[in-house]
């Protein structure tokens, strides 16, 4: 596998259950050691400097791991603990987060009265709290509904409007056409192919 991500852009990597999506995430983040070859993530080599870029990188599960003994409010200012950021530019950031992912009125709600598409909406304003560079989505809208699905593509459709550089795995053809600027297409862990959502469709489908 081979690629290279523009800042700016969405970029995504499709292709069904078990083509190698979220491994080549898990490399890229330097959790899973690859067996050859190159990584860089925000300019870093990873794994050698992966805690450091790591503090630049945003990143959305596959599966929702929000803490269920917290409220809203409280998980994002838990997670940004992590990163070492003071509890007071937490607290100022997290109203312009809950209100972007549509949770404006949820601060001090818990998580067990949340919906589906609220908690996968909290999870994406929690990869967004240290203000990263870069966010890794991994198969973001399984499992939701077609209204839950269409509101977060506009989230990220507005975070790359913003100039963040979005890295998505999804294996929903019509979700890698609406949001990727260029997408790779995986099987069995090899790219097959790689271009822009609408040349593909012209070269590979009648």
């Amino acid at each position: 596998i081979d690629f290279t991500v523009p800042r700016g852009t969405c970029f995504g990597l499709l292709g069904p259950n078990g083509a190698g999506k979220t491994t080549t995430l898990r490399c890229c983040l330097g959790l899973t050691q690859p067996e050859a070859g190159n990584i860089k993530l925000c300019g870093l080599p990873i794994p050698t400097q992966a805690d450091a870029a790591r503090e630049r990188v945003g990143v959305v599960p596959q599966f929702d791991n929000i803490d269920p003994e917290f409220t809203v409010a409280e998980n994002l200012l838990v997670y940004g603990r992590y990163f070492g950021i003071k509890d007071t530019l937490i607290r100022a950031r997290i109203p312009e987060l809950l209100e972007f992912s549509g949770l404006g009125n949820k601060a001090t709600a818990r998580i067990q009265t949340l919906s589906g598409g609220m908690k996968r909406r909290l999870t994406l304003a929690r990869a967004l709290v240290n203000d990263p560079d870069v966010i890794f989505l991994d198969e973001p809208t399984t499992g939701l509904d077609p209204q839950a699905r269409h509101l977060i593509w506009d989230r990220l459709k507005q975070l790359t409007a913003r100039g963040k550089t979005l890295i998505l795995t999804t294996h929903f053809m019509d979700e890698a056409e609406r949001l990727c600027d260029r997408l790779a297409i995986l099987d069995q862990g090899r790219l097959i192919t790689e271009g822009a959502p609408r040349e593909l469709i012209a070269k590979h489908i009648e």
